[in-house]
């Protein structure tokens, strides 16, 4: 299509369609991916509001697993997932899913469907930063829901991951630090506790823009703080770090 462009992940000849009239993602994503620590074989993993799957993308390449399953509402977006998981020849690792995270019971049955159980170890999430009735509305659907808690907010991925995971299971947020305090509380009303937190500064002199948590269901109340991930150094390059995760 005229508006859409395949770019080169960097990874084991990964690549995303991406349409620039949809979300296209960020850094951000890229961190989660990375961030996310799945060290077995028989892991089940749930992206939820996978979008165009490049989260899922990049897991398939740099962790250990069994199957993902990528779960993304908007129609847009959802065929952008299909035609990435096609598109890498991923067809036997990443299920699409195409649901609202709401809808707990469709994606179990889906996953049982697949494994021949409903366990599962690890959800990941890159959901909307923004609440309702703030921030500038975007005229493009597609973009405001990604952007804007419309379908889905916080308390909606808490409550989803904590009836979905196994106990002891992992979720893997990545959102703004201004809305830390929201992402410790609500989540520890779903019996999830933060267990990692990682900043990330987009150089040394400004603030944090983003933070990465790892949250375990039912997990003690001890958290580490990790040191922080700085995006360029003071020429206005990449750091060696963020070259390492993008593979450069």
């Amino acid at each position: 299509m005229e508006k859409e462009r395949i770019d080169d992940l960097g990874i084991d000849n990964l690549k995303i369609i991406q349409n620039k009239d949809y979300f296209c993602f960020g850094i951000d994503s890229v961190l989660l991916a990375n961030f996310v620590v799945s060290n077995n074989n028989r892991n089940v993993i749930v992206d939820l509001c996978s979008g165009s799957g490049v989260i899922s993308v990049i897991i398939s390449a740099k962790k250990k697993y069994s199957k993902i399953f990528g779960v993304e509402l908007q129609d847009e977006m959802y065929d952008l997932l299909k035609r990435n998981i096609s598109l890498n020849s991923l067809e036997d690792k990443i299920i699409p899913i195409h649901d609202d995270i709401k809808s707990i019971e469709k994606i179990r049955k889906k996953v049982i469907e697949v494994t021949g159980n409903g366990a599962i170890d690890i959800i990941v999430c890159n959901p909307p930063y923004k609440k309702t009735k703030t921030g500038i509305s975007n005229p493009n659907n597609v973009k405001y829901i990604a952007r804007h808690e419309i379908m889905c907010n916080l308390e909606d991925v808490f409550k989803t991951a904590s009836l979905l995971l196994n106990n002891k299971g992992k979720l893997y947020i990545v959102h703004k630090p201004e809305r830390l305090v929201d992402l410790l509380e609500i989540a520890r009303r779903y019996k999830l506790e933060a267990k990692r937190l990682k900043l990330v500064q987009p150089n040394l002199e400004l603030k944090p823009s983003i933070v990465l948590i790892e949250y375990v269901k039912n997990g003690g109340n001890e958290i580490i703080i990790e040191k922080p991930i700085i995006e360029y150094t003071e020429s206005g390059e990449y750091t060696k770090e963020i070259y390492d995760i993008y593979g450069m």
